[in-house]
């Protein structure tokens, strides 16, 4: 079997185990801390077996699995610290899928492994290349990454630490990142999938790899990122949010537009 199929079928046995966890657990949350940390075990099987340069495997391998770690743990413990109470976007899906919720988030779940699957295939790529050294499109690729982790650290930082200090549960953070965009954790959460693409850009077929970051802009922008979180806000916040959307960019980080 080659990586591709070992990482499906780690994926699947992952995302299954977590469907029936949440299951007896009642909490549905507990999907987003697996998603998180099931890239790093990907990255593991796919350097392991990829057969390229070395240093390369273990460069991609640790860039994805710092990362994973990162996010998992964050994850994890706003988990933790609301369980029993399930993230309100899971309660609007429950609801959505009335009719038969469990077959729902099952199939749901599933589509969250064959997310991590698709968004992997770049580490994939890049763990077969054979060159002995690094193409400047990697250097440049391996900068954004970093870039993006930095800045997805910051802005989850920001966010906690607003939390943690405003006096005022219907305030909306505007603070930092959160000034210039809406969502600064889901752009840089985005460039960490280009910065993997320009990676894979000097192999043969590594254009392909772009499947992984346009697949990541879907779920942000169309399923469940940008709109479940808007809409739960809106309902929270009302017109505070209404007004922080009129004036701030959703996604890419821009001036605040104040004259609007």
């Amino acid at each position: 079997m080659n990586a591709l199929s070992i990482s499906a079928l780690l994926l699947a046995a992952l995302f299954i185990f977590t469907w029936w966890l949440a299951r007896k657990i009642a909490n549905q949350s507990i999907v987003d801390v697996t998603w998180s940390l099931s890239f790093a075990p990907v990255a593991i099987v796919h350097a392991m077996l990829g057969g390229g340069w070395l240093p390369r495997r273990l460069v991609i391998a640790s860039l994805i699995v710092l990362w994973s770690m990162r996010l998992g743990i964050y994850l994890w413990r706003r988990v933790a610290a609301h369980h029993p109470h399930i993230d309100p976007r899971y309660t609007i899906l429950r609801d959505r899928w009335s009719t038969n919720p469990e077959r729902a988030f099952f199939l749901f779940f599933l589509s969250q492994g064959l997310l991590v699957w698709l968004l992997m295939l770049p580490v994939f790529l890049i763990s077969r290349n054979a060159i002995d050294s690094f193409h400047p499109l990697e250097v440049a690729g391996f900068a954004l990454w970093c870039l993006a982790l930095i800045g997805e650290a910051i802005a989850d930082a920001q966010l906690k630490q607003f939390k943690k200090t405003s006096m005022d549960p219907l305030a909306v953070c505007q603070q930092g990142l959160w000034r210039f965009s809406r969502h600064p954790n889901y752009f840089f959460q985005s460039l960490l999938w280009w910065g993997l693409f320009l990676m894979a850009l000097p192999i043969s077929w590594g254009w392909t790899a772009i499947i992984a970051p346009l697949a990541m802009l879907h779920f942000i922008l169309n399923v469940t990122g940008i709109p479940l979180t808007e809409e739960l806000a809106i309902k929270k916040r009302g017109d505070l949010y209404r007004n922080y959307q009129r004036i701030t960019s959703s996604f890419i980080p821009l001036p605040p537009n104040n004259h609007s």
